[in-house]
């Protein structure tokens, strides 16, 4: 994982009163697909880091990323899961 980026809000002053938020990044080999994952285009690519695991866009590797820590992935996954199993309604 490469060193995060740290960000201060737009409303902090400069009297040294200030929160700062930091956003991890995984470095480009840190990404991998799913080997469910075919060349269409619409994948979600995964990094594992620390203790986190991050998930993104594939058509976008520089745009937003999600990071969760260990139980929280358990429950988007598990959210995923269901989500797929579920029948698709037809018009």
């Amino acid at each position: 994982m490469s060193a995060p980026v740290w960000r201060k809000s737009s409303y902090s002053a400069n009297n040294g009163v200030c929160v700062e938020v930091a956003f991890a990044t995984a470095d480009a080999a840190g990404w991998r697909k799913s080997s469910y994952s075919t060349n269409n285009g619409e994948c979600v690519e995964v990094a594992l880091a620390d203790e986190v695991v991050g998930a993104r866009d594939s058509k976008n590797p520089g745009g937003p990323e999600l990071w969760f820590g260990g139980a929280r992935w358990g429950s988007f996954v598990a959210a995923i899961k269901a989500l797929a199993v579920r029948p698709r309604m037809t018009a």
